[in-house]
């Protein structure tokens, strides 16, 4: 009966923004699985129907949380008998493109950006910039490398080749999720494949990145019919107070929010998430 029956309609999960722990400086507007929890369970029991389509538009960020994301998804899809429909928008690279490996099937725009299957740590050496100033740098530690990559002090190839390691560690997880749920459909030399080169929707699917160029509507019309019903899942809370702070007035300043003009950390990490979008040119 109609008050105890799900309606049918797909419900669609929308992941936009860098992906970063819950609590972390660049977490203001990001993804993480601390706040995609509830919304990934609402969005799997909502509908009858046996599909979830997932938008992504994400530049990547953190591997940790772009793997616990993938993993919740998948668990899901298995658990309700769901296949997941995944959608890459201007761009879905790095830990946006490991999540996109939740889907059965993926697709992608012309002109979306796709890819960049590698691992990056970026940062800045103050050392020169000190000795200039007249300004020594003081670390004491327990530990020999407690003061590894301290960019105020010179960089040690030791501390460098310790950071490759780890980031070898951290490729090889990325890579074999992608070979684990693309498997046979992947085209092309893994030295090309997983060198962190980005490609368009056209050229992903030639590599085999993605199953082919098309948009959600008309993906979800091919597969449910042309009536099918749509129905964005909130990634956010309930109540007024969730939608009061979803107003911009509220939030922002100009684009900005108030403590991001005022708080440095704040700012950097604005700036941060705005060179991970520029890295593609967005």
């Amino acid at each position: 009966m109609w008050p105890f029956s799900k309606p049918a309609f797909v419900p669609v999960l929308r992941l936009s923004g860098v992906i970063a722990a819950s609590g972390s400086p660049l977490s203001g507007a990001s993804l993480s699985m601390a706040t995609l929890a509830g919304p990934l369970e609402r969005a799997f029991s909502a509908s009858k129907l046996p599909s979830v389509a997932i938008i992504i538009n994400s530049p990547g960020g953190s591997p940790v949380q772009s793997n616990l994301i993938f993993r919740r998804i998948r668990a899901l899809a298995i658990e309700k008998k769901k296949r997941v429909y995944v959608f890459c928008e201007d761009v879905a690279a790095s830990g946006g493109y490991f999540i996109a490996m939740c889907g059965d099937e993926i697709y992608a725009d012309p002109s979306s950006i796709v890819g960049s299957i590698g691992v990056i740590s970026s940062g800045f050496g103050f050392n020169k910039a000190l000795e200039k100033l007249g300004v020594d740098r003081r670390v004491y530690t327990a530990g020999l490398s407690k003061s590894t990559l301290d960019p105020f002090l010179p960089e040690q190839p030791e501390d460098v080749e310790r950071l490759k390691a780890l980031q070898r560690d951290v490729h090889d997880v990325f890579i074999g999720v992608v070979k684990e749920r693309r498997g046979a459909l992947l085209k092309g030399a893994d030295a090309e494949l997983f060198s962190g080169a980005f490609w368009s929707g056209p050229r992903a699917l030639d590599h085999g990145l993605i199953d082919g160029i098309s948009d959600l509507r008309t993906k979800m019309r091919e597969v449910h019919g042309d009536k099918v019903k749509l129905r964005v899942m909130p990634l956010g809370g309930s109540g007024w107070l969730s939608w009061l702070r979803r107003v911009p007035a509220f939030d922002t300043i100009g684009g900005h929010t108030g403590a991001e003009l005022i708080d440095p950390q704040r700012a950097i990490s604005a700036i941060e998430a705005r060179l991970l979008w520029s890295r593609y040119g967005l």
